[in-house]
């Protein structure tokens, strides 16, 4: 993964297909909503109805936000922004910016994903919140999310212009390409809070754990049993979401953080996609719990698992090699590397070492096809009787393929004969012998 730098625009994302990502998103989040808890995880089932009712029949299953849906999530948004801010953790230092800035950051997920699923479940098992209610009142939630997090990106747009957090900042010219990839790259509130790392790690990705549990207990208070699909599911969710917590300072490294400034692409989408899409699965579960029997269920959890640690193991991999500074066992052998250099925008000449053994000399971006089995394998225990809980493993599918194509763009720009080098020991991108 290169190192910090400006924000490069995916040739894939076209300035035509921005606005159609501005417009569409919300919509789609609140249609997919609809489809799982309304219309029986059925697509067609929800087609006939607007076929049948027009715009009019959209606007009628659009939930207005609710007072219940801004408590909850104004509840939920200030206890992880204490947890951020009050845990404690260990410094660490990102990535050094093009403009020669390195952020610093206060390593407390694990922590701060501890204290959120223990009080999350205690609320609950000591009769003071019901987490059904979250589920009941989903779509208000959505609608809300989808409303609020606009604002909250025309916030960020704003305080790019005129209050940005450092020199990693600046305008394209362009309203909206400046408000879909954003101002500024390290944005902060004072010099502690990191909005990034709200959005993407303490609301995003902790609202994915927090509605996976959500979803377990709605079917067992609707049910009084447990379906092993749905422990299943939510199993290898959790399995996951705990990976992420784990090497959260390493995923301040990435392309997420490192490279994607702070805008609608990025922040709305921690703030409502991730809520909403990347736990589809389980809220369709909800309604249909399937019975896998014993065998089924745990060859599916076994498997999940393996596919999450690799991916674990890919990052572990290649983040120890840096850390040695080349100098480890990769595989028990000694590593292959090609030792790169590039110039910052500031002239200063830097060296990176890029690994080709292990791991990641399988493909460039190898660790992308476990995370994609990953995701597959806690959508499978709801089976093929509909298409519409697949559509989260085939949008992180068409994500990380675009991704990959984003960094190794990035990276050829930076880092020019000694990438093409790279290319030649590694030839694949993503799928070994294949792509």
């Amino acid at each position: 993964m290169a190192e910090g730098s400006n924000t490069v625009h995916s040739p894939f994302l076209t300035y035509v297909s921005m606005l159609s990502l501005l417009t569409l998103c919300p919509p789609f989040v609140i249609l997919l909503w609809y489809t799982m808890v309304h219309a029986d995880g059925s697509v067609s089932q929800t087609w006939n109805y607007l076929y049948q009712n027009g715009f009019e029949g959209f606007i009628n299953i659009w939930p207005s936000p609710s007072a219940t849906a801004c408590k909850i999530i104004g509840c939920y948004a200030a206890f992880e922004a204490a947890l951020q801010l009050l845990l404690p953790g260990k410094r660490v230092l990102g990535p050094v910016s093009p403009t020669g800035n390195q952020p610093v950051y206060k390593a407390n997920g694990v922590a701060a994903y501890i204290v959120t699923l223990v009080t999350y479940v205690a609320l609950w098992r000591f009769g003071i919140f019901d987490p059904a209610i979250v589920y009941d009142h989903l779509g208000e939630i959505f609608s809300t999310l989808i409303f609020g997090s606009f604002i909250f990106c025309i916030l960020l747009y704003i305080k790019g212009h005129v209050a940005p957090s450092s020199s990693d900042s600046g305008s394209s010219g362009n309203i909206i390409l400046d408000f879909y990839w954003g101002m500024e790259l390290y944005p902060r509130i004072g010099k502690h809070f990191d909005i990034k790392v709200f959005t993407n790690c303490r609301f995003g990705m902790m609202s994915w754990a927090v509605l996976a549990v959500t979803y377990c207990i709605k079917q067992y208070e609707k049910n009084g049993i447990l379906a092993d699909s749905m422990l299943v599911n939510t199993a290898l969710m959790l399995v996951y979401v705990t990976k992420f917590f784990w090497w959260e300072a390493g995923y301040w490294n990435t392309m997420d953080i490192a490279h994607d400034r702070a805008g609608f692409y990025i922040c709305w989408g921690c703030l409502v996609w991730v809520p909403s899409v990347y736990t589809s699965p389980g809220m369709y579960l909800v309604n249909h719990p399937v019975n896998l029997g014993t065998q089924l269920a745990v060859s599916i959890l076994v498997a999940g698992i393996l596919c999450i640690y690799i991916n674990y193991d890919c990052d572990r991999q290649r983040q120890e090699f840096r850390r040695k500074n080349g100098k480890r066992l990769v595989w028990g052998k000694a590593p292959s590397k090609i030792v790169a250099s590039y110039t910052t925008t500031s002239g200063e000449t830097r060296t990176s070492l890029l690994l080709t053994s292990g791991w990641w000399g399988l493909a460039r971006h190898f660790h992308y096809v476990p995370e994609i089995l990953a995701a597959f394998f806690w959508t499978v225990p709801a089976l093929f009787h509909h298409f519409l809980p697949y559509f989260y493993v085939i949008f992180l599918t068409i994500l990380l393929f675009d991704r990959a194509k984003r960094d190794d763009d990035r990276c050829r720009s930076k880092y020019g004969k000694y990438w093409k080098l790279y290319c030649e020991k590694v030839p694949c991108k993503i799928i070994p012998g294949i792509y």
